[in-house]
């Protein structure tokens, strides 16, 4: 099981990335400040660091020239509410392996997380998921899904996906046969931007069934959905 540490001080960030990751098999610890980050990482086996720059005590881009400079190559994703170049250019040059806004998607967050993870070390497969293989793709009875290229294959044609329908459909098959709930849908495919009472899970089910078949999608009323 991969061990990631999560850098952030906003507490509802902190805590929705980690039901996230730990939702799809991950063990998370966090860090509230830099200086507790700095320990941790230096102190602890992590296969990734997720890390915001705006941080008390120790600032999100010291923390990652110590680490550098201390030996550290724990891969690093830089997630931040400073957008400007100079902050990219200076995280990168720094040593971060990727960089991401705030505000952010969840699924797009978790698609950076396993990228970086396979460029790094053999990582644990995460437990309850259904692995992608080394192509980047996930199979489930007769559909395979080509997370890279954003489409499906179903009863032997490709049909392509919307980012949002590929969040979905990856969801589903990473949870096959799983009833997921409209909440649990929207935390992992829309992330922070979802509106709890929105009907969008419903009209992005309504495009994919269209796209892989009415009957591999199952309503489950007053429950969700699941993946035959």
């Amino acid at each position: 099981m991969s061990r990631i540490l999560i850098v952030e001080d906003d507490q509802d960030i902190a805590s929705f990335i980690k039901r996230g990751l730990e939702a799809e098999g991950y063990a998370c610890d966090i860090a509230d400040n830099g200086a507790l980050a700095l320990g941790l990482a230096q102190s602890n086996s992590y296969q990734l660091v997720v890390l915001d720059l705006s941080l008390p005590l120790l600032d999100g881009t010291d923390v990652l020239t110590k680490l550098r400079a201390a030996g550290v190559d724990v891969p690093v994703i830089v997630l931040t509410a400073r957008t400007a170049l100079k902050d990219r250019v200076r995280a990168l040059e720094g040593g971060a392996n990727d960089y991401m806004p705030k505000p952010f998607q969840f699924a797009e967050l978790l698609a950076r997380v396993r990228l970086r993870l396979q460029d790094s070390a053999p990582a644990a497969e995460p437990t309850g998921a259904t692995g992608a293989n080394e192509y980047g793709t996930l199979n489930h009875g007769e559909l395979t899904l080509d997370i890279r290229e954003h489409r499906v294959l179903v009863d032997g044609k490709w049909k392509d996906l919307s980012r949002r329908e590929l969040g979905l459909l990856e969801t589903f098959m990473r949870h096959p046969r799983m009833v997921l709930s409209r909440a649990q849908l929207l935390s992992q495919v829309w992330g922070l931007d979802f509106d709890p009472g929105s009907n969008v899970v419903d009209v992005y089910i309504a495009t994919l069934r269209k796209k892989i078949g009415a009957q591999r999608l199952e309503t489950i009323r007053g429950a969700g959905y699941r993946l035959l």
